[in-house]
């Protein structure tokens, strides 16, 4: 499974893809690898694609994901970061029935710090696994 690593990525699957997926806290979106991805192809004497290059994504057979956990439903960076480790850890679980596609794991609501107090509880971290868990099997349908 590949990463989404760069703004223009996020942007292209947030803007042109749909959510295929929802639970209470998560939304997975998908959009098609774009037509004019360029294929895999062996890194080249000039080194790697020039920044500003129209292509995306590189087409391979296999999916790809990005995480976006937003600072508004997750205020502590160690919450954000255990979230978006939780996001691509469940994901490799379901990598073989996700489609060749640019998918978005988005968090849409805050979960109730009264119940987790700990930015990192154990609590928190069975709490998002098994939604994720749910998300991505609903996904996979």
């Amino acid at each position: 499974m590949q990463r989404l690593k760069t703004r223009a990525q996020f942007e292209a699957v947030m803007a042109g893809g749909r959510i295929v997926a929802r639970t209470e806290h998560f939304a997975l979106h998908r959009a098609p690898l774009a037509p004019d991805a360029r294929p895999a192809a062996a890194p080249g004497p000039t080194g790697p694609e020039p920044p500003g290059s129209p292509a995306l994504f590189v087409v391979r057979q296999e999916p790809w994901l990005g995480a976006i956990v937003p600072k508004r439903w997750a205020r502590r960076a160690v919450t954000r970061n255990a979230i978006k480790r939780q996001i691509h850890t469940v994901s490799l679980h379901f990598e073989a029935d996700l489609p060749a596609a640019a998918h978005v794991v988005r968090l849409r609501a805050a979960f109730d710090r009264a119940q987790f107090r700990s930015a990192s509880s154990e609590g928190l971290k069975r709490a998002v696994r098994a939604e994720l868990q749910r998300l991505f099997s609903e996904a996979s349908r």
